[in-house]
């Protein structure tokens, strides 16, 4: 009896230990970079993100194709809006924004991959305990697969690996990542922003938000 009784706490202890499915900090500032196996696009952002206000903000430069770019685009989901900002020049240029905001997060339906520790568990301060998870989506009559890497505390992004038929590989990596919003005014479309008129968006090249988060 004793036996089973305690083959029931380890039973419960083991289940509660199991990682799970987790939502990232709804306010992160850091920095990305992206890789695709087929576009040819290699490129690094500074990001800020906002899951409570919907509002992204994205400051990237990379190479497509071995040609060098630079954007700087401000995202507002709710109100359906993405600005792309000129500072240097005091231009906007003021777009619809017609898909959904999906906040950071690991899919209630994800299959636990492992848990890892990046670095060395051989002192404090060594390394980082971390989950990865691996999943489908089903995006506009085609399927893509994930595989998702975050800490195991606090469900901060790692790495992000996603496939589609049509891109092949692309590959996220999260780093210098600070929960909160460094600059809450990166948020706010700037003053010469205020009068810019609605455009019609144009077929966009794969270097855009939508292929690099």
């Amino acid at each position: 009896m004793r036996a089973f009784i305690l083959l029931v706490l380890l039973s419960a202890c083991c289940l509660a230990q199991r990682p799970k499915p987790c939502k990232s900090p709804q306010l992160l500032t850091g920095t990305l970079s992206v890789d695709t196996q087929k576009e040819n696009l290699v490129a690094y952002a500074k990001y800020t993100y906002d899951a409570l206000g919907q509002r992204i903000r994205l400051r990237e430069c990379g190479s497509y194709d071995n040609k060098s770019f630079h954007f700087d685009v401000l995202l507002l989901f709710q109100k359906g809006v993405m600005y792309k900002i000129d500072t240097k020049n005091k231009t906007c240029c003021r777009k619809p924004l017609k898909t959904d905001f999906h906040p950071l997060a690991i899919p209630e339906d994800a299959n636990l991959l492992g848990q890892v520790v990046l670095g060395s568990s051989s002192g404090p301060g060594q390394g980082v305990l971390v989950n990865s998870w691996e999943g489908e989506l089903q995006m506009e009559n085609r399927t893509a697969k994930y595989i998702s890497t975050v800490t195991e505390f606090g469900c901060v992004p790692i790495t992000t690996m996603f496939h589609t038929s049509r891109s092949g590989w692309m590959v996220t990596s999260f780093f210098n990542n600070v929960i909160g919003l460094a600059e809450p005014q990166d948020l706010i479309p700037p003053r010469f922003c205020k009068d810019a008129q609605l455009e019609e968006e144009e077929d966009e090249d794969p270097a855009t938000f939508f292929s690099l988060f």
